[in-house]
């Protein structure tokens, strides 16, 4: 599969999605507020579409948003209904939603989309330095 490595700017996240077996990463990082939030984030939609015919034995995305819009929050609700699809599959899915510590609005979005998709989720903190 094709590797995908978006390089983060101040509107849109990084994001890498490699599914190499012996290191795989699949990481949305940063901030989202793209201009054309679709079209930013068709192509990973689609890598996760085809992703999903011959997935990992362990698919984890990770998610350290420090922040996301509206507009956003709907595509990303999408990316975990897609991974929701892989574990009504029987695939082994989990997100690891990161998120600062002291940054109750980003804990309160996991918790949110963590109670809409079936896919288990890990709350991780971390502090800024």
């Amino acid at each position: 599969m094709q590797v995908i490595r978006i390089e983060g700017t101040d509107d849109t996240p990084q994001v890498i999605l490699d599914a190499n077996p012996n290191n795989p990463i699949m990481e949305i990082s940063g901030r989202s507020l793209p201009e054309d939030v679709v079209s930013f984030y068709e192509p990973i939609l689609e890598w996760l579409e085809e992703y999903s015919e011959s997935p990992l034995e362990k698919t984890i995305l990770n998610i350290k948003l420090e922040y996301f819009n509206t507009a956003s929050s709907k595509l990303l609700l999408d990316i975990l209904l897609k991974l929701e699809d892989m574990a009504d599959d029987g695939k082994d899915v989990l997100v690891r939603w990161h998120f600062p510590d002291d940054d109750e609005d980003m804990e309160e979005a996991g918790e949110e989309y963590e109670d809409i998709v079936e896919v288990p989720f890990e709350q991780v903190s971390y502090t800024i330095d």
